[in-house]
């Protein structure tokens, strides 16, 4: 998963666990997710984009998100139903804390979605309503980048600090330029444990 979000330095929410305001009141967030492997019940997940977007209007443990889902409009339509499901928190699992803190849902969207990687930048586009570019912020070690890991972010404990290079989100009432800012890489492994 590659998310840009508001923040001005590195989201505050990742070590808080959501307890500590965004660097700009309110966060603002789109993400993009490339489906490598996966199911939902029988039906095959693996090679599916999909994208978020999310409007928070303070602390994220508070709740009262705006969101949306885009899902690749070559998906069939039983893996859009099961990838609602997962994406609104109804099967329980890492995404169950969605069902709680989401307070309005805009909908799912079938667009044309691309996840693209080049070198160690992760490229998004979701047609029509924006996207971009996140590279990963690089360590003191040579190639390597700065990565929190082991933590008990709900995303995944590993997460790869990053800065968008380009990043828009059009739609809904929003115009959002995120260029500059915070953004994060994150390998998801969830299951509905």
């Amino acid at each position: 998963m590659t998310l840009s979000c508001s923040c001005t330095v590195f989201c505050p929410c990742v070590l808080s666990l959501g307890e500590h305001p965004p660097t700009e009141d309110r966060c603002q967030t789109w993400a993009g997710v490339r489906i490598d492997s996966g199911h939902f019940d029988t039906i095959d997940l693996a090679g599916i984009n999909l994208g978020l977007m999310m409007d928070l209007p303070g602390i994220m443990a508070r709740g009262n998100w705006t969101a949306a889902l885009f899902v690749d409009d070559k998906a069939p339509i039983q893996a859009v139903k099961g990838l609602t499901r997962i994406f609104t928190g109804r099967v329980g699992g890492t995404t169950h804390l969605l069902s709680i803190l989401v307070g309005q849902f805009l909908g799912v969207h079938q667009i044309p979605i691309t996840y693209e990687t080049q070198g160690d930048t992760r490229i998004v586009t979701l047609e029509k309503y924006g996207g971009g570019a996140v590279t990963p912020v690089k360590g003191k070690e040579q190639g390597g980048n700065v990565v929190i890991r082991n933590s008990q972010y709900w995303i995944g404990p590993d997460v790869i600090v990053a800065k968008s290079d380009k990043s828009r989100f059009r739609g809904f009432g929003r115009n959002w330029n995120l260029a500059g800012r915070s953004a994060e890489i994150v390998k998801l492994d969830w299951g509905n444990a």
